[in-house]
């Protein structure tokens, strides 16, 4: 777990008697804690001289965040997610003791409730964050105070919720009165609507095309992060993970049985806090040139089904402080099969033939043009994805 040491502006080491102040969490290679665990560590204070100190305590803090601009005005609300304290010095009774030179470690330990928590999240206008903070009081003295944060992860079973299978089906005619060329039908099942990080989404869908366009479907899964201040609601929306299929030319049918969607690293769905919401959509998209798509969705939750509880040691930071880019290798296009049939190269090839003007057709020139005209494209490459056509096809 990345810990990170927050000294607060009024709180810093001015007195020459306390040298440092610091938490120290155990087990620093841990990510995360759930619910029920213990947070466990030691305060370290170190003095250059005998010191009287009124008390010395930690806090476990938890704050849900959300603000953004709306009209020129700022929306913003914080929530209270946790609030523990433990006394470390002095053990009993409120007298100042005093602490000669030298370090200190007062170890520490807190349990987090049973209860469920909100898990750490860091969004585009709002965060969940938990920290430790150590605080010194002394005699005529500001307070000093050192966090560090603390990743909370949220327990989310997906063994015993949303394992009922689910299905929907959607129709659509393509075109108006009588141009009218046919209805595009899409069916699609999922098994369950609970997952979890590095499982597969088995799609399976059946897609027919009766119109007289090529259709291509698609799956895709988006993030929902909700934010509520002051009664308005901003709400941003990003795709995750996206899957294509093949194209399905007009009078055929595709079915996908159990089409793999993969889930990347992303945060566990957050469901259980008033201002800062984390959902999940799972869309099945049919793609129809020239109108509107046709599709179907799923709301699906993101679960921790499948962690050590104990150390959380398959999630990392990466999760709950996501960021989310285009991927680096795009999608290969369709082949030039799938988009031209042979009978459609004939006839192109026969009136665009015909169509030359004489000086072409009686040039060498058009032998050359006839060797690019109708040959396929050169073969997708993740290493060289563009390619140069003869400067004189540009004009054609």
């Amino acid at each position: 777990m990345k810990c990170t040491r927050i000294y607060f502006p009024e709180t810093k080491m001015t007195h020459t008697e306390v040298k440092s102040l610091d938490v120290i969490l155990d087990n620093k290679q841990r990510v995360g804690y759930c619910s029920g665990e213990v947070v466990s560590g030691h305060v370290s204070l170190k003095l250059s001289e005998a010191t009287t100190v009124k008390i010395i305590k930690v806090l476990l803090k938890g704050y849900a965040q959300v603000s953004w601009m709306h009209k020129r005005s700022l929306c913003s609300e914080e929530k209270k997610c946790l609030s523990l304290s433990k006394t470390l010095v002095p053990t009993a009774g409120p007298q100042n003791i005093i602490l000669d030179s030298g370090t200190y470690e007062i170890p520490f330990d807190l349990q987090l409730p049973q209860s469920p928590l909100v898990s750490s999240f860091s969004g585009k206008h709002g965060r969940v964050y938990f920290m430790v903070q150590a605080v010194l009081k002394r005699p005529f003295h500001k307070s000093q105070c050192v966090c560090r944060e603390l990743c909370i992860i949220s327990h989310i079973d997906v063994n015993l919720l949303l394992q009922s299978q689910v299905s929907q089906t959607c129709k659509k005619m393509v075109g108006c009165w009588i141009f009218t060329s046919g209805p595009i039908s899409l069916t699609v099942s999922l098994d369950r609507q609970g997952y979890c990080n590095g499982e597969s989404i088995p799609i399976y869908a059946l897609i027919e095309n009766r119109s007289s366009r090529l259709v291509v479907p698609k799956a895709v899964v988006y993030q929902i992060q909700t934010y509520t201040a002051k009664g308005k609601t901003k709400r941003i929306k990003q795709v995750v993970a996206s899957a294509r299929g093949n194209i399905v030319p007009s009078d055929t049918s595709s079915r996908w049985n159990g089409k793999a969607l993969k889930i990347p690293p992303i945060s566990p769905s957050i469901l259980n806090s008033d201002i800062l919401r984390v959902e999940y959509l799972l869309a099945v998209i049919v793609q129809i040139p020239g109108t509107k798509n046709l599709e179907v969705q799923f709301p699906v939750v993101i679960g921790t089904k499948g962690l050590d509880m104990n150390s959380c040691s398959i999630v990392n930071m990466s999760l709950l402080y996501p960021t989310f880019t285009l991927p680096d290798i795009a999608e290969a296009p369709p082949s030039y099969a799938e988009v031209m049939s042979e009978e459609q190269f004939g006839e192109h090839r026969t009136s665009t033939c015909q169509s030359q003007a004489d000086w072409l057709l009686d040039g060498s020139a058009f032998a050359c043009v006839q060797q690019f005209r109708f040959q396929p494209p050169p073969p997708y490459s993740e290493v060289g994805r563009f390619f140069i056509l003869p400067f004189f096809l540009l004009h054609l």
